[in-house]
């Protein structure tokens, strides 16, 4: 076979590689639009700048106060007249192995909590919210 040959076939199979390869890492991924275990709220999870985090990106469920909800439950005052739309609730979160760590901010409470997430399946995601060793844990499902 002539060099020629060889960079063709090599050609073809980079690409043929890379079809197989990107599944398993869309699979593998976080990143996406999760339903809340309440199915109140769509939460985009993405990278922001170095780490990941997951935004509250449309309502499912309209809240008490309408679209514009203000994070009126924030112990610091001078947060309490952001929207929620669009805020982040899932902050500074950097792969562990399997398991994605950072931290989680209810804002029906108003407090933060240490946080894992993991995938329990391309469509399933695990998110827990813990304090000391104590955790919650939610499913979300990927939406379609």
């Amino acid at each position: 076979m002539s060099i020629l040959t060889l960079s063709k076939m090599a050609a073809g199979l980079i690409p043929a590689a890379m079809i197989f390869a990107t599944p398993a890492l869309a699979a593998d991924s976080i990143h996406g639009d999760w339903i809340t275990q309440e199915r109140d709220a769509i939460i985009k999870i993405s990278k922001c700048g170095t780490s990941v985090c997951g935004r509250i990106y449309k309502y499912l469920v309209t809240p008490p106060n309408g679209t514009g909800q203000k994070d009126i439950h924030n112990p610091d005052k001078k947060l309490r007249d952001r929207k929620l739309l669009g805020m982040s609730i899932l902050t500074g979160f950097t792969p562990d192995g399997d398991i994605w760590r950072g931290k989680v901010y209810d804002p029906k409470s108003g407090k933060t909590y240490r946080s894992e997430v993991s995938l329990k399946s391309t469509n399933s995601l695990k998110m827990k919210g813990c304090l000391a060793f104590f955790c919650q844990g939610q499913d979300w499902a990927r939406a379609k």
